[in-house]
C-alpha cells in the first residue's frame, strides 16, 4: 500500500470550510484521513508542509498540451511536466491539435500517452463541429463515454449561431459543458492586438473589444432561451464582464474563466512590438483589467485558467503581424495570480483556492477540488512570504514564450502530489 503523509500544514479548502493546521493522510491514491498530528508508523512517504499552505490540487479548465501534431513546441510529458511544477494536478487539453480531438482514436491516444508519460491527471476536450465543412456537429454523443470532459472550438469559434445553438442542446443533454471562444470573426479579422491608442502608435490593426462582447452576448441570449449551461473561456472584456454578471442575476446559467494576463498586462505590454505579450484574445486596456479584476472579486468570473498555449521560439521572434499567439502559462499562473489577488487584497484566501481548484473540478465533473476523506490524493503545497523572482530559463515547458520573465512573486509551489505521488518538489525540499 502506497501511503503518503502531508504533515503540519495549513490546510485550506473552501468545499468543507476548513482553514486551520491539519495532517493529510493518502493512501492508495486517495485521502484517507485529515486530522491534527497525525503519525507516521515509518511505512509513509513524508512531506514537510510546516509554515506552508495545504491546497486541494489546482486544476487547469484550459490549456493546450499541443500533442499529437505540434511535438515540437510541446508534448504530453513536458507539458504535464511544467503543469506539475505550476502546482496544477489536473489539466484540461484543448481539442485543436493535429489532427484535431473529434474521434476516439485522439482521445485514447491523448489518455493513454498520458498515463504512460504524464505527471498530471490529463482531460480531453472534443472539437464542436465535424473537420469537413463546419457545417454540422461532431458525434459528441459517441464521444460522452470516451473521457471527454468538455467541447470547445477554442481558438476557431463557432461562427454559426444555429450550430451553436445544437452544440448547447446535444452537449446538455449528455452533462458536457461547452466552452466557448466568444470572437466574431467578421469584427476580428486580421487584427492583431487589442484596437486603440497603442495599436494606433504601433500601426498594428487592431481587434475591438466589441468581438468579444458580440460573441458573449449571443452565447449568454442562446443559454438563456434553451434553459441550458454554457461558458465563455478568457474573458477579457469590461463588456463581457457586465453582461455576465448581468445574466447570472436574472438566473442565466452561464460561467465563466478568466486568465492571469488579463488581470495583470494591458495593451501596453506590446509595445516595442512585443510578440511574447501577442495573445488571443488581445491583452485589452486599463478599464478592462480593472473590470476583470472586479467581476473576480464579486464572483462574476468564476475560475482562473492558464490558457497554457506553448510555442516555438521561431514563432515568436519575427514580426509581430506574422508571430502566433499565446503565453506559456503554467509554471507562472498561480505565483502570479497570487501575488495579485490575496496579497493585493482582491480576494480571500480561501475565494483565491475556490478559483484555482474548485469552481474548474466542478465545471468539469471532476470530483475533485477538495481534500475530504474518499477523494482524490491531490495535493499542492505552497510556499508563501517571498519574494521570488521567475526565470524562464529554468521552465520545464519545451517552450520559453512568457512575458513574466524577471516577474517577483509572494508565493510558489513547493511541492504537487497526484494520487499520493510526489511529482514535483522545489530543490530545498527535494
Amino acid at each position: 500500500m502506497m501511503r503518503t503523509l502531508i504533515r503540519g500544514g495549513r490546510l485550506v479548502d473552501p468545499a468543507r470550510r476548513i482553514d486551520g493546521q491539519r495532517d493529510v493522510l493518502i493512501e492508495d491514491g486517495k485521502v484517507a484521513r485529515v486530522e491534527p498530528n497525525l503519525d507516521d508508523d515509518g511505512s509513509c512517504t513524508v512531506v514537510d508542509a510546516r509554515n506552508r499552505l495545504v491546497l486541494p490540487g489546482l486544476v487547469d479548465p484550459h490549456s493546450h498540451l499541443r500533442d499529437p501534431g505540434f511535438e515540437y513546441r510541446e508534448d504530453i510529458a513536458t507539458g504535464t511536466a511544467a503543469a506539475a511544477c505550476g502546482g496544477f494536478t489536473s489539466v484540461a487539453c484543448m481539442p485543436n491539435t493535429k489532427p484535431v480531438c473529434d474521434n476516439v482514436a485522439v482521445v485514447e491516444y491523448i489518455l493513454s500517452k498520458a498515463k504512460r508519460e504524464g505527471s498530471v491527471n490529463v482531460f480531453p476536450d472534443f472539437w464542436v463541429k465535424r473537420p469537413d465543412d463546419g457545417t454540422e456537429l461532431a458525434e459528441i454523443g459517441l464521444m460522452a463515454a470516451s473521457g471527454i470532459v468538455a467541447v470547445s472550438d477554442d481558438g476557431k469559434p463557432v461562427a454559426n449561431p444555429d450550430l451553436m445553438r445544437k452544440a448547447l442542446q446535444y452537449a446538455a443533454g449528455f452533462g458536457i459543458p461547452v466552452i466557448s471562444h466568444c470572437e466574431e470573426p467578421s469584427l476580428s479579422a486580421d487584427g492583431q492586438m487589442n484596437e486603440g491608442f497603442v495599436s494606433l502608435r504601433l500601426g498594428l490593426r487592431g481587434i475591438p473589444s466589441t468581438a468579444e462582447d458580440a460573441m458573449t452576448s449571443r452565447e449568454i441570449l442562446l443559454a438563456e432561451y434553451l434553459g441550458v449551461p454554457v461558458h465563455i473561456a478568457h474573458v477579457s472584456t469590461a463588456g463581457s464582464v457586465a453582461m455576465i454578471r448581468s445574466a447570472k442575476a436574472r438566473g442565466v446559467k452561464v460561467t465563466c474563466e478568466t486568465c492571469p494576463h488579463y488581470f495583470l498586462l494591458t495593451d501596453e505590454a506590446c509595445l516595442g512590438f512585443n510578440t511574447l505579450a501577442k495573445v488571443n484574445p488581445p491583452l485589452r486596456g486599463a478599464a478592462d483589467v480593472a473590470a476583470v479584476l472586479e467581476g473576480l472579486a464579486d464572483g462574476t468570473v468564476d475560475m482562473i485558467a492558464t490558457d497554457h498555449a506553448p510555442h516555438h521560439a521561431d514563432e515568436k521572434d519575427l514580426e509581430f503581424a506574422l508571430a502566433n499567439s499565446g503565453i506559456n502559462g503554467f509554471e507562472t499562473a498561480f505565483g502570479l495570480s497570487y501575488t495579485r489577488l490575496v496579497d493585493g487584497g482582491v480576494v480571500s484566501l480561501a475565494r483565491f483556492v475556490e478559483l484555482m481548484s474548485l469552481a474548474p473540478s466542478n465545471l468539469l465533473k471532476l470530483g475533485r477540488g477538495t481534500l475530504a476523506p474518499g477523494a482524490p490524493g491531490d495535493v499542492t503545497v505552497v510556499e508563501t512570504g517571498g519574494p521570488w523572482t521567475f526565470h524562464r530559463a529554468t521552465m520545464r515547458s519545451k517552450s520559453k514564450n512568457t512575458p513574466f520573465d524577471g516577474a517577483t512573486m509572494t508565493a510558489r509551489v513547493a511541492a504537487t502530489v497526484v494520487a499520493g505521488r510526489v511529482v514535483y518538489q522545489v530543490e530545498e525540499m527535494a
